[in-house]
């Protein structure tokens, strides 16, 4: 399981400065990110080698909101890995308490850009991705 912490901004929110609900994806999206870096898998370097990995499936369930200036920690673990494609599990907690505000998951798709077709997970990645 990796954490990353991020502070709402303005931005992240509606006129009545609760966060937007895609915002949530948003920040999965860091979340995954930054437990592929601690993976020592870095985005960019898939892209140059021609891979990327888009999201094919992605749900979210809301419980509290998050709101202006909260400090929101984001956890994202993998929680499967299959021929073609990794599942990231996310919640969301409001800091100050830990109370869960939000939690899903993503399913991304290993691609080769060139031919745009799903491929198999390279074994010196699996090699890095650890599952729980």
């Amino acid at each position: 399981m990796h954490k990353i912490e991020h502070r709402v901004i303005y931005g992240d929110t509606d006129a009545g400065q609760v966060v937007y609900y895609a915002n949530y994806f948003r920040w999965f999206e860091s979340g995954r990110r930054e437990i592929f870096r601690s993976l020592k898998i870095n985005y960019a370097d898939l892209n140059k080698k021609g891979i990327i990995t888009p999201v094919v499936e992605a749900h979210c369930n809301y419980f509290h909101p998050a709101r202006y200036d909260d400090i929101v920690v984001i956890e994202t673990k993998i929680s499967g890995v299959k021929e073609k494609s990794i599942k990231f599990e996310c919640s969301v907690f409001r800091k100050k308490g830990m109370k869960l505000l939000a939690s899903g998951y993503t399913i991304n798709v290993f691609v080769d850009k060139k031919k745009m077709k799903s491929m198999k997970i390279p074994d010196n990645l699996r090699r890095k991705i650890k599952i729980g």
